[in-house]
């Protein structure tokens, strides 16, 4: 990638003149004395790009990098091959922005187009918008959308991440909305619970896909007990998993949502991420954001144009079913390009080795006393008990640069496997666990 090069004071006063003034004063003239910067501004004296680059490295150093990542929770370690981040790394992509401009912007709009095609692919939904900011987000406007005069109440499982949880909180919360939390039981959706609860204001019911806790639950029957009251079912869905899973298409949802953090994009302590959203056609006009269509130019060539975009959200902002008016294209385009990189089958044996060493991690862990707590099916991650403190066993495996599962209670832990976690390092972290637990 290029470096940004500053221009030389013969260059500012070359465009100075070209604009038609003779100085920054000048041309400054109408901004107000009161309001201008007279001191200059009290910042350090610049640095060469050689000390730049130590200081940042110094920095760097304070960061805590494991070598071995058994904790998933939302946020997952999986191996990126290098062409992903070279082709994003160009610099025509990194400056991708809205491509107001279709005239001028056919390349980002493709590369938007690309990915909306290939999360429908994956859902088995028929529209995708172009990304929003995560999935906790996406999870949050996708209940928005189901709202309307009649119906207002969202339901959520109790088994959903609670991070989405809080996100969903928040959205009712500023649009004056009522949310209940259907109970879990068993590590699965209460669904008496659930049945009770509906009702003729219920506008819809989010679960996940597979839920917090790692486990499959029974999607076709929560479908179908929604379903029953006109109510819309939403799935928050792994990416990755759906490539060996059911789709939520096929369950019979309305919307699915995610985060496509594991689409090509590192842990990056945290971010950026993004969410992504589909729908059946008939939810279509009620996506937020925005949405990249195909159509032909003058000529019949093949074109991208933004399309179905809310005015609402610009002009009547009080009124709009979401106010989200941007889109993280970048990391679209890297779950694009991802994609185009594994092919079909590449992400189904990332989506296999996952969870076949999930399910290998889990049958270790209950030889040496770690108790699975649910006995039910799950995709690449699980619960156990601990027979000492969660903290002590996270602690021990820290100290050999392992960042194990997450704890939730005193005696809980949530484990993920990952296709970067080799049967070598699962054996090495049973081998440490047993020496913490005196077995």
């Amino acid at each position: 990638m290029g470096r940004f090069v500053a221009s030389t004071s013969k260059e500012q006063q070359e465009m100075l003149k070209a604009i038609g003034f003779t100085s920054f004063d000048e041309m400054f003239a109408d901004v107000p004395d009161e309001v201008k910067l007279k001191e200059g501004m009290a910042i350090p004296q610049g640095l060469s790009e050689m000390e730049v680059s130590e200081k940042l490295e110094e920095m760097a150093e304070s960061n805590k990098v494991f070598k071995q990542i058994f904790r998933g929770a939302g946020a997952y370690d999986r191996y990126i091959p290098a062409a992903v981040k070279k082709i994003v790394s160009k610099e025509e992509f990194v400056t991708a922005y809205t491509p107001y401009q279709a005239e001028i912007s056919q390349g980002i709009l493709q590369s938007i187009f690309e990915f909306q095609t290939m999360m429908c692919e994956l859902t088995g939904l028929d529209v995708s918008n172009a990304s929003v900011y995560d999935g906790a987000t996406a999870a949050a406007e996708a209940t928005a959308m189901c709202k309307d005069r009649k119906r207002s109440t969202v339901l959520v499982s109790a088994t959903t991440n609670p991070q989405v949880m809080d996100v969903i909180k928040t959205y009712c919360y500023g649009s004056n909305t009522k949310i209940v939390i259907i109970p879990e039981k068993g590590g699965v959706t209460d669904m008496e619970a659930l049945a009770a609860a509906l009702a003729n204001d219920t506008a819809c019911f989010y679960v996940q896909q597979p839920n917090f806790f790692g486990i499959l639950e029974d999607y076709d029957a929560l479908a179908d007990t929604v379903h029953d009251k006109g109510v819309k079912f939403i799935m928050g869905s792994d990416p990755v998993g759906l490539a060996i899973l059911k789709t939520p298409a096929e369950y019979g949802a309305d919307i699915a949502v995610g985060e496509g953090q594991s689409l090509g994009m590192p842990m990056s302590f945290g971010g950026p991420y993004l969410g992504f959203m589909t729908a059946a056609s008939a939810m279509m006009r009620k996506l937020p954001g925005r949405i990249v269509g195909e159509t032909t130019d003058d000529d019949g060539n093949r074109a991208f144009v933004l399309t179905l975009q809310a005015r609402e959200q610009h002009i009547r902002r009080e009124k709009a079913g979401s106010n989200i008016c941007s889109n993280q294209a970048l990391c679209a385009l890297t779950a694009g390009v991802y994609l185009s990189t594994m092919s079909k089958s590449g992400l189904r044996d990332v989506a296999m080795q996952s969870a076949s060493k999930a399910h290998y991690l889990q049958e270790e862990l209950a030889e040496i006393g770690f108790e699975p707590k649910y006995m039910k099916p799950f995709f690449n991650e699980f619960v156990t008990v601990t027979p000492i403190p969660a903290a002590v066993i996270l602690g021990r495996l820290e100290d050999a640069g392992i960042l194990g599962g997450l704890p939730l209670e005193e005696n809980e832990i949530l484990w993920c496997a990952t296709e970067k976690n080799s049967k070598e390092s699962i054996d090495k972290m049973i081998e440490i666990l047993k020496e913490v637990c005196y077995i």
